[in-house]
């Protein structure tokens, strides 16, 4: 052992486990220097301005899926037609489930563009886009330039997060907040004091997720930042003026809608704020699914990043000294955020696929540092793969998913429904499920649903006129519906909504018996 000299000052010991994590966080896992602000490539932003475009753009125009795409395309139409921009409403009843900053949004769309499907999916389309650039021009901030274009081109091209993301979702939109958000909150407490200007839009941002989904922005934002202030010791103290003004202005920005929809409706409190976000998290009542979901979406969701796993894994855990230079604490921050957004989500018992897409620009900015680090982002095999994925994408979006989706949905066959349908006159029932995009196609807003346990509900609703156009939105709907239809309630006319019959056995197989949200449309009338 080196003999010490005299009067050498010496470390104390860690006195708490949060302190020896903080010292293993800061000298064995990212002991490295933070990356001097990069300037800006504007050949890398023009590719990070085209490349995206291309997989994003050309193919909005596809019909919608159920449940969630016909829904969150009528909502904000009826919201426009009736001039209500507080209060949410499908089929001309209150929907109290989301707030609203996306139905606004997509409400300025059609205001600008029309009610179309490609108008409605403008919106999280250019949130993904706008998540993309966000990543390159925050992120060389604190990784580099280089690390950041990599990182911006995974992200890019990962197929979960441009493929699930600019579907007509909420989660994209909520993902641009998050990511703004968490890059500007890494600005603000990086540096040797506070940086207030990155602090308040942080702040902001963060409002706007409030006003996307709900509390569950602050839950996303706050663990990482205070983890990762603790974990890097850094020397100045975070006040409780700085909180209260990082408070202050999420609630300026989310409130008064929150405010304004509780004067309106005061039932809205305790249906949102408790059975939506505290009673769906603990006891689950929809989309119930193991804790390790997330595992294959985000090994497929980040390809081709993934296949690179291993070897990111060592770069992260090496001793190397060298190695260890090139993780900045950002590294680290980053890691903290992707890993917090997974692990929440997975404590959830209600899961879908979706709501981690906030983990992915930080994950992929991450691996993009990695690379740099590594020198691999110069190597040819980096670009032929990125270029790879990229044509997969471009196929995946601008083929295979219209025809998908030309099967699909259920709207696929627009001319047959709108002759069922189109009928005002003609009352249209939905069983056992809803069937928004019907609704929105039709510009209809009086379509009733009825659930399984509701027959007797939907039979005297059957009764109340002549003729009614029941669309069946499950395969077995239509032979429980002719069991159980009276003798003066009679089906005069159905249409199967199936798989198109030119389609192989296997592939039909795959794809599913029937379409999904639409199965069949039958016309039932009443018999004097």
């Amino acid at each position: 052992m080196p003999e010490v000299a005299p009067g050498t000052p010496v470390a104390p010991l860690p006195s708490s486990p949060l302190s020896c994590l903080s010292l293993l966080w800061r000298r064995v896992l990212f002991p490295g220097t933070a990356t001097a602000a990069s300037s800006l490539s504007w050949r890398a932003l023009l590719l990070l301005l085209v490349l995206p475009a291309v997989l994003l753009y050309p193919c909005l125009a596809f019909p919608l899926f159920e449940p969630d795409e016909g829904r969150y395309a009528e909502i904000p139409r009826e919201m426009l037609q009736r001039g209500e921009w507080v209060v949410p409403c499908l089929q001309g009843e209150p929907y109290l489930d989301k707030p609203p900053l996306f139905y606004w949004l997509v409400m300025l769309s059609y205001r600008a563009f029309g009610f179309h499907d490609w108008a409605a999916r403008l919106v999280p389309a250019l949130a993904v886009h706008g998540c993309v650039l966000l990543t390159y021009l925050l992120g060389r901030r604190g990784l580099g330039e280089r690390a950041a274009f990599w990182g911006a081109g995974t992200l890019a091209v990962a197929p979960a997060f441009a493929g699930m993301g600019r579907l007509l979702l909420l989660d994209g939109v909520l993902t641009f907040a998050m990511t703004l958000a968490l890059l500007a909150l890494l600005e603000a407490l990086r540096g040797e004091r506070l940086r207030w200007g990155w602090w308040l839009l942080a702040a902001a941002a963060c409002g706007l997720g409030v006003l996307t989904k709900g509390p569950v922005a602050l839950l996303l934002l706050a663990p990482p930042a205070w983890a990762y202030r603790h974990l890097t010791a850094s020397p100045w103290r975070l006040g409780r003026g700085a909180l209260a003004a990082f408070l202050g202005v999420v609630l300026a920005v989310a409130l008064p809608w929150f405010v304004a929809v509780c004067v309106r409706l005061p039932a809205f409190a305790s249906y949102f704020l408790w059975h939506h976000n505290v009673v769906r998290f603990l006891q689950p009542f929809d989309h119930v699914r193991p804790l390790w979901f997330y595992v294959p979406v985000l090994l497929f969701g980040l390809l081709p990043a993934t296949l690179l796993l291993v070897p990111f894994g060592r770069f992260l855990l090496s001793g190397d000294e060298s190695a260890a230079r090139r993780r900045p604490p950002e590294l680290g921050f980053l890691l903290l955020a992707g890993g917090w957004c997974v692990l929440f989500f997975s404590a959830s018992g209600s899961k879908l696929p979706t709501y981690v897409l906030p983990a992915f620009p930080p994950l992929a900015l991450a691996f993009g540092q990695f690379l740099t680090a590594r020198g691999w982002d110069r190597r040819r095999w980096s670009l032929a793969l990125g270029g790879a994925a990229f044509g997969l994408m471009a196929l995946a979006h601008l083929v295979v998913l219209p025809w998908y989706a030309g099967q699909r949905a259920p709207m696929g066959r627009p001319d047959e429904v709108r002759a069922l349908c189109g009928d005002r006159g003609v009352p249209v029932i939905c069983f056992p499920r809803s069937c928004d995009s019907v609704s929105f196609y039709l510009g209809r807003d009086d379509v009733r649903s009825f659930r399984e346990k509701q027959m007797v509900l939907l039979l005297e609703a059957l009764h109340e006129r002549p003729r009614t156009v029941v669309l069946c939105t499950h395969r077995h709907t239509l032979t429980g519906l002719r069991a159980a239809l009276p003798a003066d309630l009679r089906v005069v006319r159905e249409v199967h909504f199936g798989l198109s019959e030119g389609l192989t056995e296997r592939l039909r197989g795959a794809m599913g018996e029937t379409v999904l949200g639409l199965c069949d449309v039958v016309v039932i009338e009443r018999i004097e």
